[in-house]
C-alpha cells in the first residue's frame, strides 16, 4: 500500500513538474527553416509557444507537454505579416475570419487611409447605423477596435485616425478651411485616438474632401499625432502630374511636425509620370540624410483600384454623395465637368487621363441589376456599346447606379513595380478587403491584390525572378513594419514576443488572383498563429478568432 502511494506521489511529482517547467509548451514547431523578421540570414531551429508568446527559439528535445508539434521540414518559419494598407475593417465586422489574408500569412490588418472607423458624431452613426439608438456601437475609433475584438477576429487588427473622418465630423463635407474652433475639435479627437492606440494620422488626399485640407491643417493635425510617437501616412495629394511635389509636402509635414512620414502604396502613376520615381526616390534619401524619418508602401502589382470618382474634379463632389450626383444631373454643370476632365491640369488627380482614356479604366462594381451586365468591361467598351462618348458615358453610370462605381485603372509601369521593391524602405500594404471566397463576395469583382499581394512578393518577385532575399522580403514583412510603427513585442520571432506566426513552402507559395478571376485564394502558407492560436492548419482556416486591437505607442505612453 505504502509501496503504491509512493509510486502514485512520484508519477504525479513528474507530471506536476513537467507541466511546470520551462520545457512545457503549448505548441511546438520544429525542424523549421527561422526568418527571425531583422533580415539576417536563417537558422534551422524549434520554437516553443506558451500563454500565446514564444518561449524559446533553439532546439527542443522534450515535447511530451505539448499540446501540438508541428514538423515544419523544409518550411519557412516567420513573424506574421503586416499588411499597412488595409479596407478590411467594414468585411471583417461582417466575416471575422479574414480568409484571403490569413492565407497569405497575414496577421495584422492596418487600417485608416483618411477614413476610420471613428470618431463619429451623431451624425456621422447616423449616416452609419440609422435612427435607431441601439445599434449606435461606438463613438471613438478605441471603441470601434475593441468591438470588432470582442466580435471576433482571426487576424489582429490596428488603424491609423483618419484626417478625412476628423474633418467629415467638425466641418462636413464643405471645401473651406476649418474654424479655429473646428480645428482644436479635431486635434482634440486625434489626441484622443491616440490614447487609445491609433497608430497615427491617415490620409487620402486625392480624395474630396480630403483634398480640401491644407498643409498647414495637416501639419498641426500630426504635431498632436507626434506628442504620442505616432506616424503620419498618406496617400499623397498626387501620384502622376504633382507627384514629386505631392512627396515634398508630406516630407514637410513630417519635419516640421517632429514625426515618421510614410507614402501610402507609392506609385508613379500615368506613362508621362513614370520616370519620376527617379526624383521620388532621390527625395526620400535627401531627407535620410538629414535624419528623417521616411518611408513607404506598396502593393505588388502595375494596375490600381479605386471608384469612378477618381476621374472627377474634386469641387464636384464638395457637399458629399448626393450633392455630387445633383451636379452631374444639371446640363450647364455637367458640360463643365467634362471639359475639364478631358482637360489636362495640375490642379487635381485626373485618373481618366493618367489612364490614357476608356481602355484603361476596367468596371468591377456596380449596385444596380441593371448594370451589371458592363462588370469585366472598359469603359472605351461600354461606350462603344451605347454609342456615346467615354466622359458622358461615365457621367451616366454615375448618376444611374447613385454610386461610386469601382474599378481597375492601368496606371503604373512593371519596371517601376520592381524598382520599388528593391527599395531597403519599402514594407506592404494590399489597399484591399480580406474575404472569404464564398456567398455574396463571389458576386463582387475585384483588384486581385487582397488575394495574392503577399503570396505575389514572396512567390514571383522573390523565388521566381531572385528580385531581393527572402530573408530581405520578411523582413519588409515584419520586422521593418514593427519597427516604423513602433509596435511592443510584435514583428520578429523573439523569446517574449507575441506569437504571431507564419509557416509556409518558400518553393510553391504563389498567388493565383487574376483582374479576371480575383476570387482565388493564394497557396503555401501552411499554417498560422495569431497570439499563439492556430487559424490556419494545414493550409485550411480552424475557424479561431483570437485577433486583438493592436495598439500603438500613444496607448502606452499615456499609461506611464
Amino acid at each position: 500500500m505504502v509501496r503504491k502511494l509512493l509510486s502514485f506521489f512520484i508519477v504525479s511529482s513528474v507530471a506536476f513538474i513537467l507541466s511546470c517547467s520551462p520545457e512545457s509548451y503549448d505548441i511546438v514547431i520544429i525542424n523549421g527553416i527561422v526568418y527571425d523578421g531583422t533580415g539576417s540570414a536563417p537558422t534551422e531551429a524549434d520554437i516553443g509557444i506558451r500563454d500565446g508568446k514564444i518561449a524559446t527559439i533553439g532546439s527542443i528535445h522534450n515535447r511530451s507537454g505539448a499540446q501540438t508539434v508541428i514538423n515544419a521540414e523544409g518550411l519557412a518559419v516567420t513573424p506574421g505579416f503586416i499588411n499597412m494598407l488595409s479596407w478590411g475593417a467594414g468585411p471583417l465586422m461582417s466575416d471575422g475570419r479574414s480568409v484571403s489574408g490569413i492565407k497569405q500569412g497575414v496577421t495584422l490588418e492596418l487600417f485608416g487611409e483618411g477614413l476610420s472607423i471613428g470618431p463619429l458624431n451623431e451624425r456621422m452613426r447616423i449616416d452609419r447605423w440609422g435612427e435607431n439608438p441601439d445599434t449606435h456601437r461606438w463613438r471613438t475609433l478605441g471603441e470601434g477596435l475593441d468591438w470588432m475584438e470582442k466580435n471576433g477576429v482571426s487576424t489582429n487588427i490596428g488603424s491609423f485616425v483618419g484626417a478625412t473622418t476628423l474633418r467629415i465630423h467638425e466641418v462636413g463635407y464643405d471645401d473651406r478651411p476649418p474654424t479655429d474652433e473646428e480645428l482644436q475639435n479635431m486635434i482634440a479627437l486625434t489626441r484622443e485616438a491616440m490614447r487609445e492606440g491609433a497608430m497615427g494620422l491617415g490620409t487620402s488626399l486625392i480624395y474630396a474632401p480630403a483634398f480640401y485640407a491644407s498643409t498647414d491643417e495637416l501639419i498641426e493635425l500630426s504635431k498632436a499625432v507626434g506628442e504620442y510617437d505616432g506616424m503620419y501616412i498618406s496617400h499623397i495629394r498626387s501620384e502622376g502630374n504633382l507627384l514629386v511635389e505631392s512627396v515634398e509636402e508630406l516630407i514637410k509635414i513630417g519635419r516640421e511636425a517632429g514625426v515618421h512620414a510614410e507614402i501610402h502604396h507609392l506609385k508613379a502613376a500615368g506613362r508621362e509620370n513614370w520616370h519620376k520615381l527617379d526624383d521620388v526616390v532621390e527625395l526620400v534619401n535627401q531627407a535620410h540624410s538629414k535624419g528623417q524619418e521616411v518611408t513607404a508602401n506598396m502593393y505588388t502589382y502595375d494596375a490600381a483600384g479605386t471608384s469612378l470618382a477618381a476621374m472627377f474634379p474634386p469641387w464636384s463632389q464638395e457637399g458629399g454623395h448626393c450633392a455630387w450626383v445633383e451636379r452631374l444631373r444639371d446640363p450647364e454643370t455637367r458640360s463643365r465637368i467634362a471639359r475639364e476632365i478631358a482637360t489636362q491640369t495640375r490642379d487635381w488627380e485626373n485618373f481618366y487621363l493618367m489612364a490614357g482614356g476608356g481602355e484603361g479604366i476596367l468596371l468591377l462594381g456596380f449596385r444596380t441589376e441593371e448594370l451589371q451586365q458592363y462588370v469585366g468591361m472598359t469603359l472605351a467598351e461600354v461606350a462603344e456599346e451605347r454609342g456615346m462618348d467615354e466622359i458622358e458615358t461615365a457621367i451616366d453610370l454615375t448618376i444611374e447606379d447613385n454610386n461610386r462605381i469601382s474599378a481597375i485603372w492601368q496606371l503604373m509601369s512593371e519596371e517601376n513595380v520592381q524598382r520599388q521593391i528593391q527599395l531597403p524602405w519599402m514594407s506592404f500594404g494590399s489597399d484591399g478587403g480580406t474575404f472569404a471566397a464564398e456567398g455574396d463576395v463571389l458576386n463582387r469583382r475585384m483588384h486581385p491584390r487582397a488575394w495574392g499581394n503577399f503570396a505575389r512578393l514572396l512567390g514571383h518577385y522573390v523565388r521566381e525572378i531572385d528580385l531581393i532575399s527572402l530573408e530581405e522580403a520578411v523582413y519588409r514583412l515584419t520586422g521593418l513594419p514593427a519597427k516604423n510603427l513602433k509596435l511592443k513585442k510584435r514583428g520578429l520571432l523573439k523569446p517574449g514576443y507575441y506569437a504571431d506566426v507564419v509557416v509556409f513552402d518558400p518553393h510553391s507559395i504563389a498567388d493565383h488572383a487574376s483582374y479576371e478571376e480575383p476570387h482565388q485564394y493564394a497557396t503555401g502558407v501552411e499554417h498560422v498563429l495569431v497570439n499563439g492560436i492556430l487559424v490556419l492548419k494545414h493550409g485550411e482556416h480552424t475557424g479561431e478568432k483570437p485577433g486583438r486591437f493592436v495598439k500603438g505607442p500613444g496607448y502606452y505612453q499615456s499609461r506611464n
